[in-house]
């Protein structure tokens, strides 16, 4: 027999959202870690907000709908907000009710400035790593460092020669004419109709620019879209462009990186930000520790600086003049090093791909910094299924 095709909207709903998700789902222990990390960071949210005024989104769903909008590759707050709508899944995780209203695009998007700074993401991250359960997989010894491109959300057409302020007039400021005398005119042979104003011609939005011979560099130009961006290339024969740089330390045992930052674009960047990375993750350590890295970390300053950090460098060895020499690359830890410190390409692939930083969409440092330090530790829950159940 043939079933009807009727359908009839029912007065309540049962849907139990714990039960619509399978048991095996990756998501049921990314959300179990998040939630425990979550509520080890109670009092920070606490000293965070005043007990007046209307209440805010809370703090731990809006992080997990920040998560939430990594992992899922959501291009916008806006399709976020669309998609909690009509997925399950997508509320289950978040902590919203079937029956819960979502929140409005702009609200959500003014709660997360004031929220997820910098420090904030570092403590979601460290929280993370903190947990009983990830703890174990860390390695406290062996690390590696590297940096990666981070576009920037402004085009090159942008990047104009910086305003030179005008000398102030000495005569000071004209007053204006008084109202009740009339300026003087010179009587004039034109004739008495008036002609019509001229109308202003407006520039096209996206106008055709020609870049062929003309020198640009930071220290003349900026871009009027993002005051942090700077103009650097990668290699030689590459093209430049307006970008950051995201650095990330890793540890050995399990690939899961334990620090993150993100600076201006600058030759010496990656060398200073590994340094602050090592010093941020053990302070005062007195264990020797390693840290591989590529060839743009092989200058002598730098190796220096992580000799009396006591951490052995294991970076690349470059072709001509290298910093470190037979002593320590004759060991078998620095072989091992140089073949770990390759895994950290694959976060940063994952970061580029799915967690949507190849080109930010943000501007300024600041919210750049705190967005890809997010990713980094979306990425450490990405891999997390797999390690715990390894």
């Amino acid at each position: 027999m043939r079933g009807t095709d009727d359908t009839s909207g029912s007065l309540f709903s049962y849907v139990d959202l714990e039960e619509r998700i399978p048991p095996r789902n990756p998501l049921r222990k990314i959300r179990q870690v998040v939630n425990d990390a979550l509520a080890s960071l109670d009092a920070e949210f606490e000293a965070l907000y005043t007990d007046f005024d209307r209440p805010s989104i809370p703090p731990e769903r809006l992080i997990c709908a920040n998560l939430l909008q990594i992992l899922f590759s959501v291009r916008s707050e806006r399709k976020l907000m669309e998609q909690m709508d009509y997925k399950l899944m997508f509320r289950w995780f978040v902590g919203v009710g079937i029956d819960d209203p979502v929140w409005v695009p702009t609200v959500f998007t003014k709660n997360r400035d004031r929220l997820l700074t910098t420090e904030m993401s570092r403590e979601v991250m460290a929280a993370i790593l903190a947990h009983r359960e990830v703890a174990p997989l860390l390695s406290d010894e062996r690390f590696s460092v590297d940096g990666t491109l981070v576009k920037a959300w402004a085009s090159m057409k942008s990047f104009q020669p910086k305003a030179e302020a005008s000398p102030p007039d000495e005569d000071g400021p004209v007053d204006p004419p008084a109202l009740d005398t009339a300026p003087e005119t010179e009587p004039s042979d034109l004739p008495a109709e008036t002609e019509p104003m001229p109308r202003k011609s407006h520039r096209r939005r996206n106008a055709e620019v020609d870049f062929e011979g003309g020198k640009r560099s930071n220290a003349t130009h900026q871009s009027t879209t993002d005051l942090d961006a700077r103009l650097y290339q990668k290699s030689p024969g590459t093209g430049a462009m307006l970008c950051f740089i995201g650095h990330a330390l890793m540890e050995n045992r399990s690939g899961l990186v334990v620090q993150g930052d993100l600076t201006q674009a600058d030759g010496h960047a990656e060398r200073k930000a590994a340094l602050d990375m090592v010093h941020r993750h053990s302070p005062g350590s007195t264990r020797q520790l390693t840290l591989g890295a590529d060839k743009g970390y092989d200058a002598s300053g730098f190796v220096s600086d992580l000799r009396k950090a006591c951490v052995t460098p294991h970076v690349a060895q470059k072709s001509r003049y290298p910093a470190i020499d037979g002593r320590t690359t004759r060991h078998e830890g620095y072989d091992l090093s140089q073949k770990y410190r390759k895994r950290i390409e694959e976060l940063f692939g994952w970061a580029k791909t799915v967690g949507g930083i190849a080109q930010t969409v943000y501007r300024g440092v600041e919210r750049v910094r705190s967005r890809f330090i997010l990713t980094i530790a979306a990425n450490n829950l990405a891999r997390l299924p797999r390690l715990l159940t390894a």
